[in-house]
């Protein structure tokens, strides 16, 4: 990693806050990338089974009124989010594509408890009606209780399992 490419961290917290109070101010909601991905699935299940989707009661109010489900703001988010991660590795020079894994565990293994993880993660953030970027910073940032639960209960548990998982990183 080149340290001297990496952004100071205060500067993009300061980034970041005024990019949610701005979309607090022009769409009345805040960031967060889990309805992105719940777009994204709308769309890809309706390009498979279109009846069946329309009439989902979970997906269907994406295609209400000939509307796109990606035609939201959050899906501009995302894909701003990716180019400039990508913008920003090809730029100093750390764009590589490598699976991180310690020692113990093989690249399969790592790419599958992944592929596990994630699933896991986006059911919950479908739950809690929002993603960890969408309950801590948007719910945090208007002092919701549950969204600080969540940021502890977030803490509490990645201690916890670090616990388990530690022998396959060192």
């Amino acid at each position: 990693m080149n340290l001297r490419c990496r952004f100071p961290p205060v500067v993009a917290g300061v980034i970041i806050g005024t990019t949610m109070l701005m979309t607090f101010v022009t769409a009345g909601r805040g960031i967060g990338v889990s309805g992105t991905m719940t777009r994204l699935v709308a769309t890809v299940q309706h390009w498979i089974y279109p009846e069946l989707t329309e009439k989902s009661a979970y997906f269907g109010h994406y295609f209400a009124h000939g509307a796109h489900p990606l035609d939201n703001y959050l899906s501009y988010l995302m894909a701003g989010l990716l180019g400039g991660a990508l913008v920003g590795a090809l730029s100093c020079g750390d764009f590589r594509l490598v699976v991180q894994r310690g020692p113990r565990i093989s690249a399969s293994s790592r790419l599958f408890l992944a592929l596990i993880g994630g699933v896991i993660t986006g059911f919950a953030a479908r739950l809690a009606r929002g993603c960890t970027s969408g309950q801590g910073l948007v719910g945090g940032a208007e002092l919701s209780v549950g969204s600080w639960a969540f940021l502890l209960c977030i803490f509490i548990g990645g201690f916890g399992t670090a616990w388990f998982v530690r022998k396959q990183w060192i």
